[in-house]
């Protein structure tokens, strides 16, 4: 009998009809790491490796739906949140999540994607900050993430350093901040993303990889949850799902015809 996993993880969030990013890369992310994946779509976009050019927004009750019939046949390891483009989708969600009590829910504060699209509403945010942020088990933001979270400039990493205070005082819990979006400069070789709970860092560092690459904030948060759903630690979690985004990123290809990396999510596979 083939090994049936015990825990599922939920992914909701927005779809990539490219392929490289939202849960399309979620879903890659759970099977890669042999985690059953579940999956709640909370928006949906017209998007490939060039761009998106559309995104339209599911009616909240459908929405809900999606994430009851989950709840209602799986157990539920952890929930990844990502896209929630509006402040109507994220009170449905968070109302969910306070409802059924997740053991782990790893949000990646999804508000620009890599081509610059903006894709969550102004409004949202601050929906985002009081609502989803609290009930997180860890973030994980990019550095313009971190931004609009706190309203300030993050340059090098002292700044870094300084906003996961910033990030703690809005009521996260713990922090994955990710440091690619450091500008590159010749006598910082590694790319640095740090780990933090009150009153401990953890620096995870790897080689900068010089790509333009799809997918990757997706695909670390997804990681995170599934490490969760296989019983390791939040911090052995996160540096794993950091080793595995790095793996897969410097194992990338190019399916469509820009220079657009997408993951290679099997290539990286965690191995037995």
């Amino acid at each position: 009998m083939n090994r049936i996993p015990v825990l599922s993880a939920l992914t909701i969030a927005g779809s990539d009809s490219g392929g490289g990013a939202g849960v399309q890369a979620d879903l890659k992310t759970f099977a890669a790491h042999r985690v059953h994946g579940l999956s709640a779509f909370a928006a949906l976009t017209a998007q490939n490796t060039r761009g998106v050019s559309a995104v339209h927004v599911p009616d909240t009750g459908f929405l809900r739906a999606q994430i009851d019939a989950c709840f209602d046949d799986f157990e539920i390891g952890a929930v990844k949140l990502g896209m929630l483009a509006t402040a109507e989708v994220i009170e449905a969600v968070a109302d969910a999540l306070e409802h059924y009590r997740p053991a782990h829910i790893v949000l990646d504060p999804v508000m620009v994607a890599t081509s610059g699209a903006r894709l969550l509403e102004p409004s949202a945010l601050d929906a985002l900050r009081t609502r989803l942020l609290p009930l997180a088990s860890v973030i994980t933001p990019n550095l313009p993430e971190a931004e609009l979270l706190l309203g300030r400039a993050i340059v090098d990493r002292e700044a870094m350093h300084g906003a996961l205070d910033g990030l703690f005082a809005l009521g996260a819990r713990a922090v994955l901040l990710k440091g690619g979006h450091l500008p590159d400069r010749g006598d910082v070789a590694d790319v640095v993303d740090l780990f933090a709970i009150p009153g401990e860092v953890r620096e995870i560092a790897h080689p900068r990889l010089q790509l333009d690459a799809h997918g990757t904030g997706c695909t670390l948060a997804s990681a995170v949850a599934a490490n969760l759903c296989l019983g390791r630690t939040l911090a052995d979690s996160c540096v794993a799902a950091a080793d595995y985004v790095h793996d897969a990123l410097r194992l990338g290809y190019r399916p469509g015809r820009s220079e657009v990396l997408v993951l290679d999510h099997f290539g990286a596979a965690p191995r037995a």
